[in-house]
């Protein structure tokens, strides 16, 4: 799950009709290589299945050491392909003037680098300083797949086919349009947040931590302590709110309060007037969705199990349920909130996904079963 592939590639192409793409040959072939290259992590899915690609995807290779080592692999592929294509050219057919390898590996950390700077703004994350620190950090500005990202980048190519002439020209609009999609995103989301009291109302409660910010305004980091409920000697408080995008429109947010107890999850319209000016009689504006994240003895047990620890490192919000049968056996299940159905689920898929995960533990506090996804 990230920024999609189609969406770099499309970005990529779109790079190579700026002055980049005046390097000289190759540099096409480079940018779009590389602006796909960090997700060569997929691969970890093939072998160890989901387990092993949760604890890779968006790992090294999105890290400051992945960046610089792909980026020379790019163009170590782009030049010794381009030497073999020559190879085969019919002599006296000559070619435009080729980009250095410098050039190309230039080019290619570019492509790397933006393409991890694109996976950033999304609620899923990515892991920056890997492998020296495996924490996640997210804007929160654009869903997994933006469609008004992808469309402007493909009005942009097919137009500078049909005006070659001004390639670099609609290039550059394209770059602002993509600029200031990223802007209206960023400032719809710091309102999302800023009405989030609003929003929860009396719910909303005091913080856990006084001295720690609860609402994610910028750039958000995680895992805490394996999503443990703090411990607040029976007192609901607050923990940390968060607002994220939904697929449809950049003024839709999903706000996710996460309280001592539990997690509660409102969807909000920045430009909704009733967000600012609502009254506690607005019950099905302010409707609100209530998941409990229950931390008990066999819960911390269960988060000891290789894939709750996978899946914890991971989750920005796991929400636990625990569930005993007579035979003293208690399943604990975590899924994260950022991809569960919220108050208005018009605009969430109701399809299986890999963000649960399930630890049987017997009476005597034994592991017997673990499963990762649904």
């Amino acid at each position: 799950m990230r920024v999609d592939n189609l969406t770099h590639t499309l970005f990529g192409a779109t790079l190579a009709r700026t002055p980049l793409g005046r390097a000289g040959r190759g540099t096409l072939p480079a940018l779009l290589i590389a602006s796909n290259a960090p997700d060569i992590d997929i691969v970890a899915a093939l072998g160890g299945g989901t387990k092993t690609y949760l604890a890779w995807h968006r790992g090294p290779t999105h890290g400051p050491i992945g960046v610089v080592a792909l980026g020379l692999v790019t163009a170590g592929l782009v030049w010794f392909g381009r030497t073999a294509l020559d190879r085969k050219r019919p002599p006296g057919n000559p070619s435009s003037a080729d980009a250095s390898f410098l050039m190309l590996a230039c080019i290619s950390i570019i492509g790397v680098v933006l393409h991890v700077l694109m996976d950033l703004p999304t609620s899923y994350g990515t892991r920056l300083l890997s492998p020296f620190s495996w924490r996640w950090f997210a804007f929160d500005w654009l869903p997994i797949v933006d469609i008004y990202l992808m469309m402007a980048l493909v009005a942009g190519l097919v137009v500078g086919e049909l005006t070659k002439a001004s390639r670099r020209r609609i290039a550059a609009i394209v770059l602002a349009l993509v600029a200031a999609n990223y802007g209206v995103r960023a400032v719809a989301h710091a309102q999302a947040v800023t009405l989030a009291p609003q929003l929860f109302g009396q719910r909303f409660g005091e913080p856990c931590d006084p001295g720690t910010a609860t609402i994610d305004r910028t750039l958000a980091a995680w895992p805490r302590q394996n999503g443990a409920a703090p411990a607040t000697s029976g007192r609901t408080c607050l923990v940390e709110v968060a607002a994220v995008p939904t697929f449809m429109s950049p003024f839709r947010w999903r706000v996710i309060a996460h309280l001592s107890n539990g997690y509660e999850l409102h969807d909000i319209d920045v430009l909704d007037a009733r967000s600012r000016h609502g009254s506690d009689a607005d019950v099905f504006w302010r409707r609100t969705v209530r998941y409990p994240n229950q931390w008990t003895p066999p819960t911390f047990v269960a988060a000891t199990a290789p894939s709750a620890s996978v899946f914890l490192g991971f989750s920005r919000f796991p929400a636990a349920r625990t569930f005993a049968d007579p035979s003293g056996t208690t399943t604990v299940r975590w899924t994260d909130m950022r991809f569960v159905a919220g108050p208005s689920s018009r605009e969430e898929p109701r399809s299986p996904n890999i963000f649960n995960v399930m630890v049987q533990v017997d009476r005597s506090g034994r592991i017997v079963r673990e499963q990762l996804g649904r």
